[in-house]
């Protein structure tokens, strides 16, 4: 129950779909670990003390149309390097994780690119008396605003880098086929600073700001496998700096309320999903509040052996520095599919598709991808990564349509 269905996060989340699906974490409600059989191209791990630690290393050359996927972006071949690692407790009872990952991306022809990417996330989970549980985490993430960001900086041959600090903490309690939980969260954006074409530094401090949730849900478990639940979330977004350059009070309140289902099938289906409303008001009256329908789903269904279907979506509000506009609503989506051919040899598929209204203007974006890929285990230590993968941003605004076209080759060493 901890995880909230809605979050406000970057203002570019969709360009983070699909990069890397070995990433993609999907579980049920209720933070049971799928069990998988044994494999004999697995990592072992390391033994470090009561932590399993299981790194990797990957290095592949990615050829594309469109280096930074933008309107302008031209093709360039890159050099890609990716250092990952997972840690799991050997804990009788209780459990913490940690997964992180830091990625530099560098040409080394055409259009340059240079740039570090990486994220770092650990959580400790830890049952109280009384059938009490609580679970924190604390986060980082680093990545430069994307290119199909609204706010990206116009004519800037570097984008901002965006750090993302978060941390929260949640309680829960189960009584009888009651399901509570109260989780709070506070998460602190930080952005850099822009360089314009002609060499000249724009600082981007005035959209530092930190974000303040709290949480309240409240489920029934009519079954094993069904738990439908409400929440309640109430926030407040509080910029550094009271008035932004254009004189304008951006710091804002939210209020929202969510309806929706748990599932647990086991290892066959499970998951979360939840439709609902939000609304942000914000300190100067002068700026519209934004509000709509939000949806949200994380579901994970095997409807075979050796195949995984996985679907997430989201619903992000997203803050705009533009003179007189609130900012823009993005509803995101993500299907997957894993498929294991054999032992060594394992197939996926992806398709994603974002929307993204504007608030009070009538703009719009459509951003949709499609991937296939595969990875080749040549033993337990070495395997090859591959995929295509096509990108298409269509807008109503002029200058923001673009494509891109891109094929990735990688090889990965596990331990």
């Amino acid at each position: 129950m901890e995880n909230p269905n809605l979050r406000n996060r970057t203002i570019d989340a969709e360009d983070r779909q699909l990069i890397d699906p070995r990433e993609v974490r999907t579980g049920s409600i209720e933070n049971g670990r799928l069990q998988r059989d044994d494999d004999p191209y697995a990592p072992l791990g390391i033994k470090a003390g009561t932590f399993t630690l299981r790194p990797s290393l990957e290095q592949g050359v990615l050829a594309t149309s469109n280096a930074d996927n933008s309107a302008s972006g031209r093709s360039a071949t890159i050099s890609e390097s990716t250092l990952r690692l997972n840690a799991v407790s050997d804990w009788a009872t209780n459990s913490a994780t940690v997964d992180g990952n830091i990625n530099y991306r560098k040409s080394l022809s055409g259009q340059d690119v240079k740039e570090w990417r990486g994220r770092l996330e650990g959580t400790l989970n830890v049952d109280l008396d009384h059938d009490w549980r609580a679970i924190g985490r604390l986060g980082f993430e680093t990545a430069p605003e994307g290119a199909t960001s609204p706010e990206g900086v116009e004519g800037a041959t570097t984008q901002p880098q965006r750090k993302t600090f978060t941390g929260s903490l949640a309680l829960q309690k189960e009584v009888g086929k009651l399901r509570l939980g109260l989780t709070g969260e506070a998460e602190r954006s930080v952005y850099g600073d822009a360089t314009l074409g002609d060499g000249t530094i724009q600082s981007q401090e005035t959209r530092n700001s930190t974000l303040y949730t709290a949480t309240l849900r409240g489920g029934y478990q009519i079954s094993p496998a069904l738990t439908p639940f409400a929440e309640l979330e109430i926030g407040h977004r509080a910029f550094d700096e009271k008035v932004d350059l254009n004189g304008y009070e951006r710091s804002s309140n939210r209020l929202g309320v969510r309806g929706g289902v748990e599932l647990d099938l086991g290892e066959k289906l499970n998951g979360e999903m939840s439709v609902g409303w939000l609304r942000q008001g914000f300190d100067d009256n002068r700026l519209d509040p934004i509000s709509g329908a939000t949806v949200a789903a994380d579901l994970r269904w095997s409807p075979v052996r050796g195949t995984i279907v996985g679907l997430a979506g989201e619903t992000v509000l997203e803050d705009s520095t533009t003179p007189g506009q609130s900012g823009s609503v993005l509803y995101t989506s993500t299907l997957r599919l894993e498929r294991q051919m054999r032992a060594n040899l394992t197939g996926n598929t992806a398709f994603g598709l974002s929307y993204r209204d504007y608030e009070g203007t009538g703009d719009h974006d459509l951003i949709y991808s499609a991937q296939i890929g595969a990875t080749w285990w040549l033993n337990r230590y070495l395997g090859l990564t591959s995929y295509l993968r096509h990108e298409r941003l269509s807008s109503n605004i002029e200058g923001r349509d673009s494509k891109t076209n891109s094929v990735y080759l990688g090889l990965t060493v596990q331990r």
